[in-house]
């Protein structure tokens, strides 16, 4: 099977906004996603649709290898519209919807459905539109499972830790951050559910956004975090953010090399040639089937970002956001 096209970071652009659909085409995100939901005003969604058809069929591209549109959600009165408008008009320009909001998977069977009408419509490849679910409150995580299962077109999931925060009560008003008082990390529990969930359904997991956009600081240590549990990138909001958010999610090349070093010793050690044993010493370390399917899993990761022609990273940016 091949490797999913790296979600490493995710750029949120207002489908409001001229300035910034321009300013989006240019950044070194792996995806970006036009947005109709939470960055663009009740009044002006209309107007928003129209602008987002007109960027992704005027004829300049993206930098980024995925281009997405995040829709309403389907309890407000405006999906359909998003839908049939938006992807009526340039269904062949998106690769994914992102679906806010998702607590049922009947919302994603929906989705899938109405995806399925406009693709016939139009003459398109059938589920050729992925779909990216959001995860942002509590009866969506009860349901993560089943909404990760309702779906051959979904791709990731999506932690939405900013209504998550509101809907749980947490006591901070900085999205993404962690709550003062609180010794541990309070987003562990649904990053590991949604994270759970992905992986038994062959889906990317992606984390939710780091707001303080002057903080560089901290979204460092928000994406870190993400990435240590195995996510496969996070979204971002600043250009700072962007190169950050890729070093982060990129192996380093001195962990790839030890990775190619214990592949390579544990298939040596394999063959007839090498004795035939299944555990070996690497680096010092024992090293089993287990550690093999791990190293080689982290190439293919690392594969996956070369082959998108997004490259490697061997550092983490330091210091503070520009003005």
């Amino acid at each position: 099977m091949p490797q999913p096209q790296p979600r490493r970071t995710v750029l949120a652009v207002p489908g409001s906004s001229d300035r910034f659909i321009a300013k989006s085409r240019g950044l070194a995100a792996d995806a970006v996603f036009l947005d109709l939901e939470d960055a663009v005003a009740p009044a002006a969604k209309a107007e928003a649709r129209s602008r987002i058809v007109g960027a992704l069929t005027s004829g300049e591209g993206w930098r980024a290898g995925l281009v997405t549109v995040r829709v309403n959600d389907w309890s407000s009165p405006w999906t359909l519209g998003d839908l049939t408008e938006v992807v009526g008009r340039a269904g062949d320009r998106i690769d994914a919807i992102v679906l806010p909001k998702v607590t049922d998977p009947q919302m994603v069977a929906a989705t899938d459905l109405v995806l399925t009408q406009l693709e016939r419509e139009n003459g398109w490849p059938v589920g050729a539109i992925g779909i990216e679910a959001q995860i942002e409150e509590p009866r969506g995580l009860l349901a993560v499972s089943a909404i990760a299962a309702a779906s051959p077109r979904l791709a990731s999931l999506v932690f939405g830790p900013g209504d998550f925060m509101a809907a749980t009560g947490m006591g901070s008003l900085n999205v993404g951050a962690q709550p003062e008082g609180y010794p541990a990390d309070a987003f562990h529990y649904p990053l590991m559910a949604i994270l759970m969930a992905a992986r038994a359904h062959g889906l990317q997991a992606v984390d939710g956004p780091f707001v303080a956009i002057r903080d560089l600081d901290g979204f460092v240590a928000s994406a870190r975090r993400s990435n240590a549990l195995g996510y496969d990138g996070k979204w971002v909001l600043h250009p700072d953010q962007i190169e950050a958010g890729n070093a982060i999610f990129t192996p380093s090349g001195a962990v790839l090399e030890r990775a190619r070093r214990i592949v390579a010793a544990y298939d040596a050690a394999l063959s007839q040639a090498g004795g035939a044993v299944g555990a070996i010493v690497v680096d010092e370390e024992m090293v089993d089937e287990a550690g093999a399917k791990l190293a080689a899993a982290l190439l293919a990761k690392a594969g996956a970002v070369e082959a998108d022609g997004m490259g490697q990273s061997t550092s983490e940016p330091q210091g503070t956001v520009s003005p």
